[in-house]
């Protein structure tokens, strides 16, 4: 099965920007504002991997569950939404045919821009 939308991320990430935590930063900024590593394998350490993937828009059915190559399409830095991370997967959604993925960034940009 090839990547779907994770709901449960599309509600935390609509849930992050009605309570105003975003970082409204450039389209260029998420190679600099990413998680690193570290931090991925810090926050899993202690939140789990249910939380971990309420940060990522993507998820994979057909990879091994409760992995970090089972989630993709990043949107923020365990603490708030980044909209450059927003920009950047509704453009890699789009180009690998992840309609629905693109359509809830494109949503999640609107939300942003609208505050």
């Amino acid at each position: 099965m090839a990547v779907k939308l994770n709901r449960k991320a599309l509600e935390h990430a609509r849930s992050l920007i009605k309570k105003g935590k975003v970082h409204r930063d450039i389209r260029d900024d998420w190679s600099e504002h990413a998680p690193s590593t570290d931090d991925e394998n810090q926050f899993l350490d202690k939140h789990g991997f249910d939380d971990f993937a309420k940060w990522h828009l993507g998820i994979d059915d057909a990879k091994s569950e409760g992995t970090k190559g089972s989630v993709s399409f990043p949107f923020g830095d365990f603490k708030k939404a980044h909209r450059c991370a927003i920009i950047s997967l509704e453009s890699r959604a789009a180009q690998y045919d992840h309609d629905d993925i693109a359509k809830a960034a494109k949503e999640l940009l609107e939300l942003i821009d609208a505050e």
